[in-house]
């Protein structure tokens, strides 16, 4: 890591509005605003910069500061046939990476953790420092950017990211089955972008060129009468992370709603998720590396990515 490496004059105007005393937030689009917990009253409320820095579609690699709405960095990349790994539901491109959640088509765009090469962030002294590589194969020792994913802003207020895009499939369609196995299904095709699953009907996502679509969709024939449709089924509210093989499971011991993703450990339902046990051993290490990062804990308190 280094410290006040970057000369853009609207990462240190960030950096000195967020000082390095008092209790302090960032405030995006406010779309998942109480994950990880309800933020402490007594923090103040600033913005992160924004704007696309650098976009270089030959390199699938494009810098923007995080205040940038993720419905304006994918605007900018469709016009070059490219995409990215965030989800798009009205944030920032800094709060989806601090909250971390992949999209449905994790399978197909990769997850947002992968898709951050390198990130600048404030610190808790109020200092901006860069960590990472703007090319994939550039990190070496502890690898930050990785740990800022999911992190909810306790470690660090985000103010910029480079992040890997990917090209756009020429072809895409849902396809839904009902009573077909849904982990039949995503061995039968190679590569879905996503396969879903709501105990009874399977939904498939498909994408690459049009003969790749309809070889996958005469393979899926083979195991069930699956029909286009025009995209996933409705999800429940919550989201639970479960380890991949847990999801039959949970179809046998819930009474709800559930939509499971298959092969990526994910599954929405209409109940919150009980809190779990946290290993002490992993509890140890979070504090430690909280008490290193933010010694007077002011960033983001109230939260934490354990909730």
């Amino acid at each position: 890591m280094s410290s006040l490496t970057s000369s853009d004059e609207a990462l240190h105007a960030f950096a000195a509005d967020v000082g390095d005393s008092d209790p302090i937030a960032v405030e995006g689009g406010g779309t998942r605003w109480q994950t990880g917990g309800v933020l402490h009253e007594s923090a103040r409320l600033v913005s992160a910069p924004t704007g696309i820095v650098d976009y270089r579609p030959e390199e699938m690699v494009v810098t923007v500061r995080a205040g940038t709405r993720v419905a304006e960095l994918h605007t900018v990349l469709i016009e070059a046939n490219q995409r990215s790994a965030l989800p798009e539901r009205g944030g920032t491109v800094g709060g989806a990476v601090s909250v971390g959640e992949n999209r449905l088509d994790l399978q197909g765009r990769g997850s947002v953790r992968d898709a951050v090469l390198q990130v600048r962030y404030v610190s808790a002294e109020g200092d901006v420092v860069t960590s990472g590589g703007p090319v994939v194969k550039n990190v070496s020792g502890f690898n930050v950017p990785k740990l800022m994913v999911g992190s909810l802003g306790t470690l660090g207020l985000i103010a910029e990211v480079v992040l890997r895009t990917n090209p756009s499939p020429t072809a895409s369609q849902w396809l839904r089955a009902a009573d077909v196995d849904p982990v039949a299904a995503r061995a039968a095709v190679l590569g879905p972008s996503s396969v879903l699953w709501n105990g009874s009907s399977t939904w498939v996502l498909l994408e690459g060129h049009e003969q790749d679509l309809e070889d996958e969709i005469a393979a899926l024939s083979s195991i069930g009468e699956f029909v286009e449709t025009d995209g996933p089924p409705d999800l429940p509210p919550y989201r639970w992370s479960l380890p991949p093989s847990d999801a039959a499971a949970f179809h046998r011991e819930t009474s709800g709603d559930f939509v499971a993703a298959i092969g990526v450990g994910i599954v929405h339902a209409d109940t919150a998720q009980p809190r779990r046990e946290v290993d002490p051993g992993i509890t140890v290490v979070a504090e430690r590396m909280k008490t290193l990062f933010d010694p007077k804990g002011r960033l983001n308190p109230g939260r934490s990515p354990k909730t």
